[in-house]
């Protein structure tokens, strides 16, 4: 019993052992050749000299076997490869020894050896060695499906094609891995009787009706390099029939072994992952270039992206402004590790704090500023809009002034959707910022492109919807929704970050641009979806609690307001939004009344001049709601 266990642990047989067992195949072949012509009475050539004919024989075989590494190569995975490198092989000995023959014939007079012998050996020689590499690799699959690990995941290969059939193979060649190949699946009706490898390919429409062959699966595995409309019909068959779903890298990424190692839970990113805008990156390397730029809220989720692009362009300097002290230093620490040729400046400020600010301007005479910093948390700036003041649009104010004031080339402002029609005082704050940016372009004397960027939610960021989600099923819920109705936006935080810096690039001051967004997503449909490829049901495993709107929050966001018409640009998913603007004059002195009303932490009173600046803010869900019922507001002078 302990030897059948050993067998059964083999891995590979050994290549002294192929080397050894391909000897005995040369020798065996030579005497059923011989054998053969003896039954025929064929007279041989140099009977006396037998066993040094065979011993040349061997040893020319076995010298081209040493020249193709014939015996190298793992036999339980030999493939026609290894077969063509025996035919090398032999055929290379055959011509030797047809040379012999013809030198031998011209200085003897006749052959060492009998044409047809030689022939012979060559056709018996080949076949055997083949027919050996192929029953062993059947005996290993035997002895591998005898000793399978039932722990094992159970997984379909999506798909027929050679980037499936190469991750197939990866699965197969490496056992101590925790997958085992049961099978394709196809949405192909013509391979319904086909093996591939080995293993059956089930058509997608006809495994529905089949309930045991569906409990033979676990996972079933996408690849990279599939469609997203595709990934997303394949993962919700697999959801719905209860199967994990898995997702490989891209085959010419990495080696088989990696690939292995690269398998991985799909995650919802994946299924809402984007195509990137495409991005003129001359245009944008040669504003860059050698120039100084500044980022504030460069430690955040979109100004921290924001850097590491810019580091990429050969800027001679970055500035990078927060006033959160780990993430800063976190984000310091990480990009002087991947950016050494950078020069940057790590700063830790606050915007609202216009002294601080000057002096950054005066000592690096910035050519581009992005404003990313900003409190975006609705309610919790719903229960402190003096905040939302102080950082929204007293901070951005100083940095457009100076931006302005130091001759700044270009201003690029992140902003938000929830700045279109605001419910809530953050997105109404950062409205105001909007409308102040705008009122800068046509000031006397102003030579600095004064520029806005507007766009939803981004996946992956601090504060987003699918961390949140993601922490609560891990603690198994559960999921909290706001309403069942709740839509929202979604991009990824590198195409955002690509969108901010193409509109640094291709304005000419005072635009909105805004981005095709592409459908809304259903936040419920987005936490169902999240649940299913954590492994659980929802409602069943994990409860999902509705617990009504949040302070300033709405169901659906915009990136248009009522009043805005847009212009398209030479990129097709970027467009300008031509929205009301306001004097200079007239923006300043409310912002200075707000200002003040903010400092005396006045909250009712910010609101009222909030929703003088911003006239479409109607509050939504919030204490604040009672302004929109007072037909005159009273404004502190």
């Amino acid at each position: 019993m302990g030897n059948v266990f050993r067998i059964k642990e083999l891995r590979y047989l050994p290549r002294w052992l192929v080397f050894f067992i391909d000897i005995s195949i040369f020798s065996f072949s030579i005497l059923i050749s011989y054998l053969f012509l003896k039954n025929l009475q064929v007279k041989i050539n140099f009977i006396e000299y037998f066993n040094e004919k065979v011993f040349v024989i061997i040893a020319v075989n076995v010298f081209f076997m040493f020249l193709f590494k014939t015996y190298a190569g793992i036999i339980r995975y030999s493939t026609f490869f290894d077969f063509f490198k025996i035919v090398w092989a032999s055929g290379s000995t055959l011509i030797v020894l047809l040379g012999l023959n013809f030198i031998s014939e011209l200085i003897l007079g006749k052959a060492v050896y009998l044409y047809p012998v030689l022939f012979l050996f060559f056709f018996i020689s080949t076949f055997l060695m083949f027919f050996f590499r192929m029953v062993t690799k059947q005996l290993f699959k035997l002895l591998m499906d005898s000793r399978k690990d039932s722990s094992k995941i159970r997984i379909a290969v999506i798909g027929i094609e050679g980037e499936s059939v190469s991750l197939a193979n990866a699965i197969i060649h490496n056992p101590d891995h925790p997958y085992q190949l049961a099978g394709f699946l196809s949405a192909r009706s013509d391979s319904k009787k086909a093996m591939l490898l080995g293993h059956k390919i089930y058509n997608k429409k006809k495994l529905l009706k089949n309930d045991h062959v569906l409990r033979q699966f676990d996972a079933v595995l996408i690849n990279e390099t599939m469609s997203r409309p595709k990934m997303e019909e394949w993962t919700a068959f697999a959801l719905d029939n209860g199967w994990k779903v898995l997702k490989a890298p891209k085959v010419n990424k990495t080696k088989e072994d990696g690939i292995i190692g690269g398998i991985r839970p799909l995650q919802i990113e994946d299924l809402l992952d984007r195509t990137p805008i495409k991005i003129e990156s001359e245009e944008v390397k040669s504003r860059h270039f050698n120039k100084s730029i500044l980022v504030t809220g460069g430690a955040g989720s979109i100004g921290s992206e924001i850097v590491r692009q810019v580091a990429q362009l050969g800027s001679s300097l970055i500035v990078v402004v927060d006033q959160a002290e780990s993430p800063l230093h976190e984000l310091k620490l990480e990009l002087l590790d991947r950016f050494p040729n950078q020069k940057f400046k790590f700063v830790l400020a606050d915007i609202s704090n216009l002294y601080r600010l000057e002096k950054l301007f005066d000592d690096y005479q910035f050519s581009i500023v992005y404003h990313a910093a900003a409190y975006k948390h609705v309610p919790l700036i719903e229960d402190n809009p003096h905040e939302a003041i102080f950082v929204n649009i007293g901070g951005t104010k100083n940095l457009a002034l100076l931006s302005r004031q130091y001759n700044v080339d270009r201003f690029v402002m992140v902003s938000t959707d929830k700045a279109v029609n605001p419910t809530n005082v953050m997105g109404a704050s950062k409205r105001a910022a909007e409308l102040f940016v705008q009122s800068l372009q046509n000031t006397p004397d102003n030579t600095t492109k004064f520029i806005t960027t507007r766009f939803g939610n981004v996946l992956g960021s601090n504060g987003s919807v699918i961390p949140h989600f993601r922490k609560q099923i891990e603690k198994g819920g559960p999921v909290t929704i706001t309403h069942p109705d709740i839509i929202r936006y979604f991009m990824t935080i590198p195409e955002a970050c690509e969108l901010v810096l193409q509109a640094g690039t291709m304005g000419n001051g005072g635009e909105i641009y805004v981005f095709d967004m592409g459908k809304p997503i259903k936040i419920l449909d987005l936490a169902k979806r999240m649940i299913k490829l954590s492994g659980y049901t929802p409602n069943v495993d994990i409860e999902i609690d509705f617990i009504g709107l949040r302070p300033g929050e709405k169901l659906y966001e915009e990136l248009l307001t009522d009043n805005s018409t847009t212009i398209p640009t030479h990129h097709e998913k970027i467009m300008i939004s031509k929205d009301p603007v306001m004097e200079f004059g007239d923006i300043e002195i409310l912002c200075k009344q707000i200002m003040r009303s903010a400092i005396k932490k006045d909250g009712l009173q910010v609101v009222k001049i909030l929703k003088i600046i911003v006239p479409e803010f109607i509050s939504n869900n919030s204490e604040f709601e009672i302004l929109d019922k007072t037909p005159e507001y009273e404004v502190y002078q």
